[in-house]
């Protein structure tokens, strides 16, 4: 019985499966599935089982999920449509005789104000409704959402965010991966659920700074209102909606719901996580 990874075409599904091979998982008891399974070659070369899955084809999961024991269920990236995938998935996990499921969620799902929050949420529930063991990794922010500000500052000296004050308790996708990897080998984590974040919480001015001193020039921050900063999403090109939904993004961070700092990855790692500039410096390396 295998350990099966859905999303492994992913960034993060892809780095839960390095981390388990680095493990001594063998190759052979690997189930590496996605859509574009051409990315996969490399993994196939070494003796891991690669697989096509289409959530909207309950076959095509069966046939990805058969003969596991484990699933690693990466949350969908398609907003609107996760929940209808998930559930596909949940109940093929079931019919195809799955003992666990390990979910990457966001942190507070079930409590959080969050735009992102309300879909992880319903996931979370029907997975506390099924036949499954249940592992669930609450993961807040990745601090490569933040590339493109790197590379911003980088060429501008200017960090510019809606996010006022508001704290993140950001941590790289390595560290999110290898927490998976984890939980995917230990049974003893059936029934958990793990709220993951870094060893500290950072603001927007704290990013600026560690960037003047990473990148050797002053790194400013200019604090945008809403308007401002859906302003500047539009003449960059972004459509109204999508400029809405990175607005409502960056008020969500001033409200707090990113803010809160946990122990639990610094646990299941057995080290302390990075912190902010070791995370950018994965960044700028």
């Amino acid at each position: 019985m295998s350990i099966a990874v859905l999303g492994a075409t992913g960034h993060l599904g892809r780095a839960a499966i390095d981390h388990l091979l680095a493990r001594g998982v063998a190759p052979s008891e690997l189930i590496a599935a996605g859509r574009a399974v051409e990315t996969l070659d490399g993994l196939r070369e070494r003796g891991v089982d690669v697989r096509a899955v289409d959530y909207a084809d309950a076959a095509s999961i069966d046939a990805a999920l058969a003969g596991s024991r484990v699933v690693l269920l990466v949350s969908g990236s398609e907003i609107g449509q996760r929940v209808a995938q998930h559930a596909a998935v949940i109940a093929a996990a079931e019919r195809v005789g799955a003992q666990r499921l390990v979910y990457t969620s966001i942190v507070n799902a079930l409590d959080s104000q969050h735009l992102l929050a309300p879909e992880h949420a319903e996931t979370e529930r029907m997975l506390a409704a099924s036949s499954l063991a249940v592992t669930v990794l609450r993961n807040n922010w990745y601090i490569e959402n933040f590339a493109a500000d790197v590379a911003t500052a980088a060429e501008t000296g200017v960090v510019a965010s809606g996010a006022g004050e508001g704290r993140i308790a950001s941590a790289t996708r390595d560290e999110y991966a290898e927490a998976a990897a984890v939980a995917l080998l230990d049974d003893d984590h059936a029934g958990q659920t793990y709220e993951l974040t870094g060893p500290e919480a950072w603001n927007h001015l704290e990013l600026a700074s560690a960037l003047s001193e990473l990148l050797g020039r002053e790194v400013v921050y200019d604090a945008l209102d809403p308007e401002e900063q859906r302003a500047q999403l539009t003449s960059a090109g972004l459509d109204d909606a999508t400029a809405s939904f990175i607005v409502g993004l960056d008020a969500n961070t001033r409200a707090g719901e990113l803010a809160a700092v946990s122990a639990d990855l610094e646990r299941l790692l057995g080290r302390r996580p990075r912190d902010l500039r070791a995370q950018l410096a994965t960044l700028i390396s």
